[in-house]
């Protein structure tokens, strides 16, 4: 008596008939127990057609009462596992174990009703033996094997004899090998399901545990240099500090001060300093020791069109020959918190847009949906392609300095942490664009606290 007879199915589709919420990538024991559920679906519909043939068309009697017992038992699993699944995204060892030795009890006991050991379907415990040793550990796979080979001893001891009729009963050999094809057939195509279904799973949850892996390689590399960014701006706190009231000094000598060419350099040294106190200021602020500065509350709108000025008047220190803004974020206006560290990585990408293309940098702003988009476009010779592939990753850069790429990889880390995104592309009719997309709930939530 088969246990199962089920045919390649949609596992999705599973799960859209009872209202399964989907699976991650990493949740390989959550989708290895949704195949196992689909496998027992699949075996009450075989179940119940090979018990019909076997009495109508074959004229063997069956004990239906013990049979049907264990359908009703294997549907009662499936609608008791499902609710389960719903509220959990993952799915222990122990529990697949134990859904393992539930299949291999049931067949045990429609095998003992229907001529133990002497049944052409008995060798479908090594399909139980094979699964185990495919999703379980190495202890509950043997422990499978082990439950599973007492089951089929079992049969040797404490079995129902079937009453064949006539013609079976005078070459009941025919009839086993008959049955013997359809077993290995039915363990054939299962196995090649399954099997490369876990596989599948399996490939999926590594290539997850990667992504985590990679992922935390990056934020140590942004650990290590929020650690060196606020070190090196302690030291330079003072100094230019110094640098700073020296400057003043100087231009307060009255055998300075007629001197215009000279006052105007040292006014150019001062502007650069402040710019360098800026700079440190933003360092510090966004490891948590802010001196003095603060985020502001602003608007969308306002927040860009900051940016913008801020670019234009060269306060930055570099101006592009045009910078072309484009404002597409319409009505209403949304409040903000400008955040000076998500000010510092926008102007990261301008910047690189400056440095590959001196002449034209433009900034469009669009909302899509519930998200601010902004791209900074160029007219520079784009990307390369290697460049392109591991966009965002640290010491990664066309510039040929070291250190470089670290700007793009704050960019990405810093959206992550905001629950946005960015991508890059090099454009058909020359240069390069890169989207920015932020969720406006991360940058309006601080201002609604």
């Amino acid at each position: 008596m088969a246990t199962a007879t089920p045919s390649p199915g949609s596992e999705q589709g599973l799960r859209t008939l009872f209202g399964m919420l989907p699976t991650t990538p990493a949740d390989a024991g959550r989708r290895n127990l949704l195949l196992l559920i689909q496998l027992r679906w699949f075996a009450v519909g075989g179940q119940l057609v090979t018990i019909e043939i076997v009495r109508s068309a074959m004229g063997i009697a069956l004990p239906v009462g013990p049979l049907l017992g264990a359908v009703l038992l294997l549907v009662a699993i499936n609608l008791a596992s499902l609710p389960l699944l719903q509220r959990r995204r993952d799915v222990s060892n122990r529990e697949l174990t134990l859904a393992l030795l539930l299949d291999v009890g049931v067949l045990a006991w429609q095998l003992h009703f229907t001529g133990g050991i002497a049944n052409p379907f008995a060798p479908l415990f090594l399909l139980q033996v094979v699964l185990g040793a495919l999703l379980l550990s190495q202890q509950a796979a043997w422990g499978v094997a082990v439950v599973a080979l007492g089951a089929l001893l079992a049969q040797l001891l404490w079995t129902r004899p079937l009453n064949l009729p006539a013609p079976y009963a005078a070459d009941p050999l025919q009839l086993y090998l008959q049955g013997s094809f359809v077993c290995f057939a039915l363990i054939a195509v299962l196995l090649l399901v399954f099997v490369t279904r876990t596989t599948r799973n399996l490939n999926q949850r590594n290539a997850a545990l990667a992504e985590v892996q990679q992922r935390a390689v990056e934020e140590d590399h942004i650990v290590r240099m929020g650690l060196l960014a606020s070190g090196a701006a302690h030291e330079l706190g003072t100094p230019l500090a110094s640098l700073s009231v020296l400057i003043g000094d100087w231009r307060r000598l009255p055998q300075l001060a007629r001197d215009r060419e000279l006052q105007e350099d040292l006014a150019d040294m001062d502007t650069a300093v402040q710019r360098c106190k800026a700079i440190v200021s933003s360092i510090l602020l966004a490891a948590g020791e802010a001196r003095g500065l603060a985020p502001e509350r602003t608007s969308v709108r306002a927040f860009l069109h900051a940016i913008v000025a801020e670019w234009r008047s060269g306060a930055t220190g570099r101006m592009p020959g045009e910078f072309a803004f484009t404002d597409h974020f319409g009505e209403p206006d949304v409040p903000i918190i400008a955040d000076p560290a998500l000010r510092q990585v926008i102007g990261n990408v301008i910047d690189n847009a400056v440095e590959a293309s001196p002449d034209w940098v433009g900034l469009t702003a669009l909302r899509l949906g519930d998200r601010l988009v902004l791209e900074v476009a160029d007219r520079g010779p784009g990307f390369d392609p290697t460049m392109l592939q591991a966009f965002g990753r640290p010491y990664h850069s066309t510039k040929g300095r070291a250190g470089g790429g670290v700007g793009l990889f704050l960019l990405v880390n810093v959206l992550r942490q905001l629950g946005g995104t960015v991508a890059a592309r090099n454009n058909p009719e020359g240069g390069a664009t890169v989207r920015v997309e932020i969720p406006l709930n991360a940058l309006t939530s601080a201002s609604d606290a």
